[in-house]
């Protein structure tokens, strides 16, 4: 299945993009997260990053279903 990834702040940094289309089977979010922070090294721990499914904020075990878009919100720094 194929999941719309969006990025924001530090973690688009990571990526080095602002959203990206990621295939994978039957994940559920925090599995999704798990492998994209190995892969891109982000710094942020789960507990650290809201999640939002479609527009949604939802709780981390959702499972994912072909052409949802996850957002990974780290926390705001700045002035």
């Amino acid at each position: 299945m194929n999941i719309n990834v969006i990025y924001y702040a530090q973690l688009r940094e990571a990526v080095g993009s602002s959203k990206e289309t990621i295939s994978v089977e039957n994940p559920d979010a925090a599995t999704l997260y798990d492998m994209l922070k190995a892969r891109y090294d982000f710094s942020l721990c789960r507990s650290q990053v809201r999640l939002a499914i479609n527009d949604a904020f939802v709780d981390w075990n959702k499972p994912l279903h072909d052409g949802d878009s996850v957002v990974f919100i780290p926390p705001v720094t700045g002035g």
